[in-house]
């Protein structure tokens, strides 16, 4: 009879401990996330609430993920968050940190244009893009083929004001407490990185640049040498311990109006005294399972949002890139970008153009049109895709940020092109943004206080149970960036890593198709039988940084064109 007993206990015990392991088999199996995700905190989700037992991949990130140019800002704006800064918080330090390690790109001389969502799902675009001066060179436009560089072409800088709005809206760190470690960074030195030290030889243009890039002995420093940004430690520290206003009133804008004029530039005080940032609600385009939100103009939001609706009427998929299809892909792909190109001139500051204009590119009756436009087996002159001539360089940063609250932000930052206009401030260590030479690409006339058209689209993309925050850096080439890796992602079938590092192709003023160096010789051979004219480069600096949340996890990728490198926990 005992021993009965035993074997019922004991066949019992073994059906527990089977149902027990087939429960534990079925929470892992469904709750995984994919490879190179984040997740090993509690995630509030849409679906529900994902529970705590560490279910992502070992070695990665969990409750937040900073995309940065450099994997020190990266590490910097997460160090924010850690430490109980919001998403915004940690984007505001990894663009002050950026401004030392990639000063060719962005910095307080410039302006940026933030896409925030915050965790209801209400998203705000806040732009502090730099404006035209109250005086300027009247026939400044007509040298809009000379190089561009120069005091006659600095904007009112917005950066600072920028990031004093967002932290208003969205901060929770005392404001000192986001420019401590790039204080730190930028008056104890650091050897310069490998991105600074390819575009040094820019300095040469300009005489106080190139004293602050020299040695004691004149010679010009390299990457590994050590840079010290002492001065702009300095200017960093009184705006860090008097907010923004210091860098708008008082003795950093007399010394900093004071070295412009004397390079012979136009700024004021009064022109920094009446610089204001703009809020709006961020334009709503729908694709596919997600809602896009994405900056209104003068940026190029809607430039982006063009792009996709026509692609997304052809149905792509992963067998869109396989064989003779692949080349179709690109063919339509390419001319959608010429189209984009001509509408390039209608995008300007809703203040001085009607907005109604831009708002309709972003109809899909409008793709649906254009689409109609698109042979499948022609390219055409030009004209017929009503491009008008613009100038374009390198130059920007890229932030993306996401924290499992649900705050998400995407944020470009500029001087325009690369060092700027070239004009150091030695009183203050600010390099000054050129961006009026962006009026260049949007027609013949310049007003004052109007804010230029920008290729900058920060975008956040959402779903009931996804979140993506993506933008890119590149100038001309930041919406081919931006759409070629949203495609690879949403459509192709790639991960976020493999979408932003596949190779791109973009489309010059002059109707010429830029490939790079990686491109596919298949396609490119195919391409050009149906008339595109090619041009290989062997280096592309567009950047793409993107932080996304599927589920319970979080994943991030930042472009390894700029030696980028994104961080989490």
């Amino acid at each position: 009879m005992a021993r009965s007993k035993a074997m019922v206990y004991c066949c019992c015990a073994l059906i527990l401990l089977s149902v027990i392991a087939v429960i534990v088999y079925i929470v892992v199996t469904v709750s995984r996330c994919p490879p190179g995700t984040f997740s090993e905190a509690a995630v509030a989700t849409d679906s529900g609430v994902c529970s705590r037992i560490g279910l992502c991949p070992p070695g990665t990130f969990s409750e937040a993920a900073v995309a940065a140019d450099s994997g020190v800002c990266s590490r910097i704006g997460l160090d924010i968050i850690k430490s109980g800064g919001s998403a915004v918080d940690g984007a505001i330090a990894a663009l002050l940190c950026t401004s030392v390690i990639n000063p060719q790109s962005n910095g307080i001389g410039g302006g940026s244009i933030f896409t925030v969502m915050d965790s209801s799902g209400k998203v705000k675009v806040i732009n502090s893009r730099e404006t035209v001066p109250r005086t300027f060179k009247p026939d400044l436009l007509s040298s809009c083929n000379d190089s561009r560089t120069g005091s006659e072409w600095i904007g009112v800088p917005g950066e600072i004001r920028g990031y004093e709005e967002a932290h208003r809206l969205y901060g929770k760190l005392p404001w000192a407490k986001l420019f401590e470690p790039t204080i730190k960074l930028a008056r104890e030195g650091f050897p310069i990185p490998k991105m600074q030290g390819l575009h040094i030889f820019e300095v040469n243009k300009t005489q106080e640049l190139r004293k602050f890039y020299s040695d004691k002995d004149g010679n010009l420093l390299k990457t590994g040498d050590t840079v010290k940004f002492e001065k702009l430690a300095d200017t960093l520290e009184t705006i860090a311990k008097d907010g923004a206003d210091a860098f708008y009133s008082g003795r950093i804008a007399e010394d900093l109006i004071r070295d412009v004029q004397e390079a012979g530039g136009s700024l004021t005080l009064q022109d920094l005294a009446e610089y204001n940032v703009t809020v709006s609600d961020a334009l709503v385009v729908p694709l596919g399972e997600y809602q896009m939100h994405i900056p209104p103009p003068p940026a190029s939001g809607i430039l982006l949002s063009f792009i996709l609706n026509i692609m997304k009427g052809y149905q792509l998929n992963p067998a869109s890139l396989k064989g003779d299809q692949k080349i179709l892909t690109y063919h339509r792909y390419i001319e959608a970008l010429r189209f984009a190109n001509g509408l390039k001139t209608h995008i300007r500051d809703p203040k001085f153009t009607s907005p109604e204009i831009a708002k309709k590119f972003i109809e899909d009756s409008f793709a649906d049109y254009v689409r109609g436009k698109i042979s499948s087996n022609q390219t055409h002159d030009p004209q017929y895709y009503n491009i008008t001539p613009y100038v374009d360089s390198l130059g920007t940063t890229h932030v993306s940020v996401l924290i499992k609250d649900g705050l998400a932000v995407s944020v470009t930052s500029t001087i325009n092109h690369i060092f700027g206009s070239k004009i150091f401030s030695p009183n203050t260590g600010v390099i000054l943004n050129n961006q009026l030479a962006d009026f260049c690409k949007t027609g013949d006339r310049i007003s004052a206080g109007e804010k230029p058209s920008s290729s900058m689209a920060p975008t956040v993309l959402k779903s009931q149970s996804k979140t993506l925050v993506i933008g890119g850096a590149g100038r001309g080439k930041i919406v081919p960036g931006i759409a070629s890796a949203l495609m690879n992602h949403l459509w192709f079938g790639k991960s976020l890593e493999e979408a932003i590092a596949a190779p791109i192709v973009y489309v010059l003023a002059n109707n010429t198709v830029e490939f790079e160096a990686e491109f596919d010789q298949d396609v490119i051979k195919g391409l050009k039988a149906l008339g595109h004219e090619d041009k290989q480069e062997r280096t592309f600096y567009n950047v793409v940084n993107a932080v996304e949340k599927d589920g319970c996890c979080i994943s991030a990728a930042s472009d390894g064109r700029k030696q980028g490198e994104a961080a989490g926990y």
